[in-house]
């Protein structure tokens, strides 16, 4: 299964794409699309939605893994880096990419076995996890391959949900 992290933003959208074959990792391309600041909003969101769909057409991935928005104390900003990633939505349903959201805490479960795991612990992990010499930077790069981890991770158990719940709607004939 091939899957793209995403950490999605507006000056910074990390990604990382991974193999996960046979319970092993291979880091395929990781990196980060940066938008100029100072740059008008419409444009960083273009460059957002050209920049991941090149990314798309060049990896192909079956799955990405994203964060699920929370809005904390910005919301201005929390607006923003929806609208971001929106685009980022659009993109994978152009090409047929299904999503899958995680929370931060589902995320450093995954990855680290802990719910709380602090950021450090997330990212020490992520690079054992990749093999990594080093944690690539931005931290927003990091961040996206934790995602890709956490959905390699939890996809089986989520594939076994939607085969549960398709039985279970065929069975009340509400499927065929």
């Amino acid at each position: 299964m091939k899957i793209i992290g995403i950490d999605p933003g507006y000056a910074i959208v990390g990604y990382g794409v991974l193999e996960y074959r046979n319970m092993r990792f291979v880091t395929l391309d990781y990196g980060a699309i940066i938008t100029e600041a100072g740059t008008p909003f419409g444009k960083r969101l273009l460059q957002i939605y050209e920049e991941y769909s090149l990314l798309l057409e060049r990896h192909k991935p079956d799955a990405l893994s994203i964060e699920k928005l929370f809005f904390t104390n910005n919301k201005t900003t929390g607006i923003d880096v929806a609208q971001a990633r929106g685009l980022i939505l659009l993109a994978s349903e152009q090409q047929n990419v299904p999503y899958f959201e995680y929370t931060p805490p589902q995320v450093k479960q995954s990855v680290v076995g802990y719910g709380n795991a602090t950021k450090a612990q997330v990212m020490d992990m992520t690079r054992r996890l990749l093999k990594l010499e080093r944690l690539p930077k931005p931290d927003d790069t990091a961040d996206a391959l934790a995602l890709a981890i956490c959905h390699a991770h939890t996809a089986p158990s989520r594939s076994a949900q939607l085969i549960m719940n398709q039985t279970r709607y065929r069975k009340k004939g509400m499927l065929r």
